[in-house]
């Protein structure tokens, strides 16, 4: 199975992809963490996506296919693509990543919550720098004990938030017209609960991914 979730900032697409991944035994290939870590480790790449990721900004098309090519080579059981594509060009050349090896894209997620929630979710993540483990202040508060060490990423800042959201709505809007173009597009509430949500998109995709409700 070859899925995409599509989705802003901090909409859930990361927890759905990771369960999703684990049920339907897929490799998640997430592009922000991917990038992450290429900037944690001081690689070539990482220098280059730590100056776009530390002001919101997209990072180059090129660098982002360069990751996916060797994500999705390394996955023959399927994957799950957690965000990527940002842009049509990227969604373009991941089209014909694909039909260069013949792997079709059973379903193409678009998770949607409202920007007011966004930007909460948003700028209530913390990070334990000891266990890695991401807690957000107000729906999954952290323990007593560790909150005074917990970390906020820069680009969790409200700054940095609202600037990925505003380009997130500039750029992504082609996205969704070309799957939906292609018939692959299904929008799923993402505001509720992650277990509904999950519930939700596992019943579309276990009753046939390529026709679920448009």
């Amino acid at each position: 199975m070859h899925l995409m979730l599509l989705g802003a900032p901090a909409s859930g697409k990361g927890t759905q992809a990771t369960r999703l991944a684990q049920r339907f035994g897929l490799v998640h290939i997430s592009t922000g963490e991917m990038l992450r870590q290429a900037c944690v480790e001081g690689s070539d790449l990482g220098i280059l996506a730590a100056e776009y990721l530390s002001d919101g900004q997209l990072v180059p098309d090129h660098l982002v296919v360069e990751l996916v090519l060797d994500a999705i080579d390394r996955a023959p059981g399927g994957f799950i693509m957690d965000g990527f594509p940002r842009t049509l060009r990227q969604a373009k050349a991941f089209d014909t990543m694909l039909q260069q090896r013949d792997l079709p894209l059973d379903a193409v997620i678009l998770i949607e919550v409202a920007d007011c929630t966004l930007i909460e979710r948003g700028t209530g993540r913390r990070i334990d720098p000891v266990t890695g483990q991401i807690y957000h202040l107000l729906f999954a508060p952290p323990p007593a004990e560790i909150a005074g060490r917990l970390e906020q990423r820069d680009d969790d800042s409200a700054q940095v938030v609202k600037e990925r959201l505003y380009i997130y709505q500039h750029t992504t809007s082609e996205v969704v017209t070309h799957y939906q173009q292609q018939n692959l597009l299904t929008r799923v509430d993402g505001s509720g609960p992650p277990d509904k949500v999950f519930d939700h998109i596992f019943g579309l995709l276990s009753l046939n991914p390529r026709q679920a409700e448009q």
